[in-house]
């Protein structure tokens, strides 16, 4: 397993509505709208984002800027491809972004994963995100927004992202903690996985933590109840862990709360149980999680 990525600077995990709105127009600032919805949900992001965004927001699309050669949902795209999208969207060295969805905090965390992944050591989620800023009136602006294009450098921090070999290894020796964010019904296989062709269960030895229990209101919970659900899960925040989910972006809600929690944030099995479901040759066992 790759060596555990640093702990993250408490200050400047979160952003409240009142630093974005005094910081709105600052020229080393990018918002990101990073809303995503999983297809039963019937919504566009993409066409959400263009009635109504924070203003000067752009929007980062984890379906298309991903990598296109595999058949697995928003896997990672190489660094090269990955600069020249931040890059065409505003993103240039040395500058911070700040990033939001639609939900409050669902899939912003992917983003600002995937922004430490590439070397953006200057990322924040905005605490309470779109809800949060429509709650307070504040205001809106529709269309897409064009910034001017930016230098960017891309450092790829492998300490933050898993495969299925590490996976395997994590289970086998114990090295890190391998922690399932799916609902406590898919994590058991007493229902069918939204993805066909997917068997249902988890990997064996698998601790099962649904990012929901570290959610209250479009937030992340405080540290102490998320030190509550670390606990009821079995899981040592002290130590390394690997978090999975069904596509890799939920799983991003746990490394956030582990950050969160002033520890290393986890890293991501990026194929999760779209990958492991579907290759025969991964075990995988049904049941309650212990």
């Amino acid at each position: 397993m790759p060596t555990a990525a640093p702990n993250i600077d408490q200050e400047t995990l979160f952003v409240s509505t009142q630093w974005l709105a005094d910081h709105l127009h600052a020229p080393d600032v990018v918002i990101f709208d990073a809303s995503w919805h999983m297809a039963a949900a019937g919504r566009n992001a993409h066409a959400e984002y263009l009635d109504a965004h924070i203003p000067g927001a752009v929007f980062f699309d984890i379906d298309a800027i991903a990598d296109h050669s595999t058949d697995l949902p928003h896997m990672l795209p190489d660094p090269v491809a990955f600069s020249s999208a931040v890059r065409k969207l505003g993103l240039g060295d040395g500058m911070r972004a700040i990033v939001y969805d639609s939900l409050g905090l669902f899939s912003a965390p992917r983003l600002w994963w995937t922004l430490r992944v590439f070397g953006v050591a200057d990322v924040s989620v905005l605490d309470g995100g779109l809800p949060a800023w429509k709650a307070e009136g504040r205001p809106l602006e529709q269309g897409e927004t064009q910034r001017k294009p930016r230098h960017f450098t891309a450092r790829m921090d492998h300490a933050l992202v898993a495969d299925a070999a590490d996976v395997t290894r994590a289970l086998a020796d114990g090295s890190a903690q391998v922690v399932d964010v799916r609902s406590a019904e898919r994590f058991a296989g007493s229902v069918p996985e939204p993805r066909p062709g997917l068997r249902a269960g988890h990997m064996p030895g698998a601790l099962n933590l649904p990012f929901g229990n570290l959610l209250a209101d479009g937030r992340m919970k405080p540290a102490e109840a998320l030190a509550e659900a670390f606990a009821k899960a079995q899981i040592d925040p002290d130590r390394p862990v690997i978090a999975s989910c069904g596509s890799g972006l939920t799983a991003s809600i746990l490394s956030l709360a582990l950050a969160a929690s002033g520890r290393r944030p986890a890293t991501v099995y990026d194929g999760s149980w779209s990958e492991w479901g579907a290759r025969a040759e991964l075990p995988v066992v049904v049941g309650p999680a212990g």
